[in-house]
């Protein structure tokens, strides 16, 4: 799988997340909250494996809680089209 490929996925599958967050009544705040938090998690523990995200780890890692709060924001809206 290429890395365009591997990014397309990974976008498709965090806007099934959101679509199903919406679905059962999550308000667009609980949403983002989530989103961070994953965000968090996947800076800490995950490996990336294509250069968008790798670059989205660099831009995770240096921002403060309101740069994450934006950021975990727009990729939920990237996602959620």
């Amino acid at each position: 799988m290429d890395t365009m490929e591997n990014w397309h996925k990974w976008k498709e599958t965090l806007g099934k997340a959101v679509d199903l967050g919406q679905t059962v009544g999550m308000s667009d705040h609980t949403i983002n909250d989530i989103a961070e938090r994953v965000g968090t998690f996947l800076s800490n523990n995950v490996d990336p494996r294509n250069d968008e995200e790798r670059l989205l780890k660099e831009l995770w890692d240096a921002a403060d809680q309101k740069d994450r709060e934006v950021l975990a924001k727009l990729m939920v809206k990237l996602t959620d089209k």
